[in-house]
């Protein structure tokens, strides 16, 4: 009969997992999780096709003026928007994992690119892309999109803020007519504004106006209507949906109508945007910036640290809108960091910016009654029509519509009511949103949302250095004691907290129990410093460790195997005193 060793059994068990990681590893089940194509399209019904067709054109209406308004934002040319939108459209449709999630250009990522693009050239928007591409596709592989809960709410909703309010101002030059230059941050587009005040034009403002307020009244005149309403209903409905769309193309009417009328251009408009698809190639792995060549390490260089917030920032805004529009809140996160990874990689070789979900389109593409990926394919041939035909019609897009549709979309995306129910509930959360939106308004966005993470993460620290440990004196039939009551987890920084709170506690006669019920995580350093508690306090004091766990007491006595007494296991406090002298 033989005998299996300890080191046999190992030896079988870390071949059994390994065995069983490359089955799964390489197991159909991952294939169709990693292209998701695989599953739905098989199932595709008919009747789906004329719905995923509607929704299609319903966002591909939206993300053409959106796109072209993004990429502005950015200080792109308006053709890099669509390539973006064109590229990104194609890829989700083959590995994105919720339906109804449309991705492309947003403000945000537009803005945080903005600098780099107007300091430099537009190849570090690609780049940006291809960079934040492979950051995201690597998270996605070793599922490390858990790294994003670290950022709180009031710093998603002071970062959020921030970026609404530094895109509107940087829109005051288009919506006002202004010479002079936007600005790259909050306080410089405001100082740039009051500068050249003088230098407004009517006509920009009274079509800046009118396309907020007309932004207003079609989506006012879409309430209450549905796609399934009758012909009339259905057609507000539409409309409604489509407004982005619908005052770009009244703006061109209104431009081409003044240049035939007036035989000049009394509104800035966007120009020639170029026609044809993206051609493909590597991204810039180098550039000419004015007369000089910046290599791939100058390149990274000007991109900074700061640079690594965008795929953050892209991520955070992926798995946020997929988890809202998600068949019961549940998503593939995993599968999500790596489509929208993809989509940045392999965009970047199409001449696209940076690009992640959209919610405006996102939500568009809901309510349009999606029903499958497949829908995205009509958005995508819809970008394909106005690249290869109506870039000559988009020449004539005044600045000053897309101004008024930024500025309208940008008001939307502040969340108003966190301000007051943060300053009723919540003083210190209030006050991270101030210090993350102050610090993105006037030191950047990157800087911004890292000041608000640094802040959390040094309040979450504090919190795990300073644990709740609450100190009672108890009466007991055989005389008082001095409870310690020590928290869930006690760590290596708050073993001189939790010293100095015993101490504090033994600084009279009564004697000392440290209650240990509760304790649920300790390590080394934490268990070490507790003996040497019971070591300084057993000559002067008599103090037991009440209820510590198996675990913690073998770790404890390892340490110093003396105080072995110390430990006590008791249903009430009146039991503990039974280990003390009588006199007590």
């Amino acid at each position: 009969m033989s005998v299996e060793t300890p080191s046999e059994s190992k030896s079988k068990a870390f071949r059994r997992k390994t065995k069983k990681y490359v089955k799964n590893t390489c197991s159909m089940n991952l294939v169709k999780r990693r292209l998701p194509i695989i599953n739905w399209l098989p199932k595709y019904k008919a009747e789906y096709f004329i719905q995923d067709v509607i929704a299609g054109i319903t966002v591909g209406l939206t993300a053409i003026p959106q796109g072209i308004a993004y990429a502005v934002i950015a200080g792109l040319t308006p053709e890099y928007g669509l390539y973006a939108s064109l590229t990104s459209g194609v890829i989700y449709v083959l590995f994105g994992s919720c339906y109804n999630v449309t991705v492309g250009p947003t403000a945000i990522l537009a803005a945080m690119v903005a600098k780099y693009v107007s300091n430099y050239s537009a190849d570090f928007a690609i780049l940006t892309a291809f960079l934040s591409g492979v950051f995201m596709f690597v998270m996605g592989i070793f599922n490390l999109g858990f790294l994003v809960e670290f950022i709180s709410m009031p710093v998603i909703s002071g970062f959020t803020t921030a970026a609404a309010l530094q895109i509107a101002a940087a829109q005051l030059k288009s919506f006002f007519g202004l010479k002079g230059s936007s600005g790259n941050y909050f306080a410089e587009s405001i100082q740039n504004f009051f500068v050249n005040i003088t230098t407004i034009q009517l006509w920009e403002t009274v079509l800046s106006a009118g396309t907020i307020i007309m932004l207003m009244l079609l989506q006012k005149m879409g309430q209450g209507c549905k796609r399934t309403d009758g012909f009339v209903k259905q057609t507000r409905w539409f409309i409604s949906l489509s407004r982005n769309a619908v005052v770009v193309v009244i703006g061109m009417i209104i431009a081409y109508v003044l240049k035939v009328t007036m035989d000049s251009e009394p509104l800035a408009i966007i120009g020639d945007i170029g026609s044809g698809l993206p051609k493909f190639s590597w991204p810039p792995f180098s550039t000419l910036v004015g007369e000089e060549v910046y290599s791939f390490r100058d390149m990274l260089s000007v991109l900074g640290v700061q640079s690594v917030m965008v795929p953050f920032v892209a991520i955070l805004e992926t798995v946020a809108i997929a988890k809202a529009f998600a068949a019961g809140g549940r998503i593939d996160a995993t599968q999500e960091l790596i489509a929208v990874g993809l989509c940045n990689i392999i965009g970047s070789f199409g001449q696209s910016m940076p690009i992640t979900g959209s919610f405006t389109r996102t939500a568009l593409n809901h309510v349009s009654g999606v029903k499958t990926p497949a829908g995205g394919v009509t958005k995508v041939l819809l970008l394909i029509v106005s690249l290869t035909f109506l870039t000559s019609t988009f020449y004539y897009i005044p600045k000053a519509s897309l101004a008024g549709l930024i500025i309208t979309a940008m008001f939307s995306m502040i969340d108003y009511g966190i301000f007051l129910k943060l300053w009723r509930n919540s003083l210190r959360e209030f006050c991270i949103l101030l210090a993350t939106m102050i610090g993105c308004l006037f030191l950047g966005l990157e800087y911004g949302i890292i000041i608000g993470i640094l802040i959390e993460a040094l309040l979450l620290l504090y919190n795990v250095a300073r644990p709740k440990i609450e100190i009672n004196k108890i009466k007991c039939d055989k005389g008082d004691v001095t409870v310690v009551a020590l928290c869930e987890n006690v760590s290596y920084c708050a073993v001189e907290y939790v010293r100095q709170r015993v101490i504090k506690a033994s600084s009279n006669e009564v004697p000392v129990v440290v209650d240990g019920g509760n304790l649920i995580k300790m390590d080394y350093t934490a268990a070490f410093n507790l003996m040497s508690i019971v070591k300084d306090l057993d000559t002067t004091h008599q103090i037991v460790l009440l209820n510590f766990r198996v675990d913690f007491k073998k770790l404890c006595l390892d340490i110093d195997s003396r105080y072995a007494n110390k430990f006590v296991y008791a249903a009430n406090y009146n039991e503990i005193t039974d280990v003390f002298p009588k006199d007590v």
